[in-house]
């Protein structure tokens, strides 16, 4: 596979990702010409770069610039938080310098702000929280399940995740799977991400969801990932949620071409 083609890793509280600048026509037609087992190999750990995903900066008339995403086993994915905030951070050091950011995501549009080393994402509100009998549901992006547990460095997180996400409750396209602790007062959360089908050191719809679940009755804002920490600001709107940020840092690790 000779692509010649530029990228730029990033890290967001451990969440990590191969960013391209496909904004030149012809770059994003190459880039968008890859096959999903070209996408996967790009993300594989051993044989390719190694990431949660890949993500495009494309160009776009009426917004800041457009994101496309996909997961690591190559197919296109829903809302990634972690992967906006970190490509946020990445059209700034292209020379994207603005207070505020507009771009559009495939959930719709979204506005981000950047303050110091942090971050800030907007996200579309949430109308409702949906029970089921494995746990409750958010729409956040992505579709998200929180399970409470106890003890949740103990629980295999691979096993019961994967179980839970091909459960035929959440079929055809499955879901993300959060499990979630209170110790002393800090939240704590693990997450199985589908696409990925692997635990990820951090979620950032997987962190929204846990907050609202908390947020209702106990005031949480910020919540530990094993990658790192993460914060949420929202607002009750009846029994949704709206004006909902995503907050944290995101850093580029290191850049090349792959061959």
């Amino acid at each position: 596979m000779s692509l010649g083609l530029r990228f730029t890793k990033y890290q967001a509280a451990g969440n990590d990702f191969i960013l391209m600048d496909a904004r030149d026509p012809a770059t994003r037609q190459k880039i968008l010409s890859l096959s999903r087992a070209e996408i996967a190999k790009i993300c594989d750990r051993r044989f390719g770069i190694g990431a949660d995903g890949l993500i495009l900066l494309l160009a776009h008339p009426d917004y800041d610039f457009e994101m496309k995403n996909y997961n690591s086993d190559g197919g296109e994915c829903s809302m990634c938080g972690n992967g906006g905030r970190s490509l946020v951070h990445f059209a700034q050091a292209l020379g994207l310098n603005k207070k505020d950011y507009r771009f559009l995501a495939t959930d719709g549009p979204h506005e981000a702000k950047i303050e110091g080393s942090l971050v800030h994402l907007k996200m579309q509100d949430v109308p409702s929280v949906v029970p089921t009998p494995l746990g409750a549901t958010f729409n956040t992006g992505s579709p998200h399940l929180i399970r409470k547990v106890n003890q949740l460095m103990a629980i295999d997180v691979v096993s019961e995740g994967r179980m839970i996400r091909n459960s035929p409750l959440f079929m055809p396209g499955g879901i993300n799977v959060n499990f979630i602790e209170e110790i002393d007062g800090q939240l704590f959360i693990r997450t199985y991400e589908r696409g990925v089908e692997d635990e990820t050191l951090s979620c950032g719809t997987g962190v929204i969801a846990a907050a609202l679940t908390m947020n209702e009755a106990k005031g949480f804002t910020s919540i530990q990932a094993r990658g790192g920490m993460l914060s949420v600001k929202f607002e009750k709107n009846g029994s949704g949620f709206k004006d909902i940020w995503l907050i944290g840092p995101a850093e580029k690790t290191f850049e090349g071409t792959i061959n």
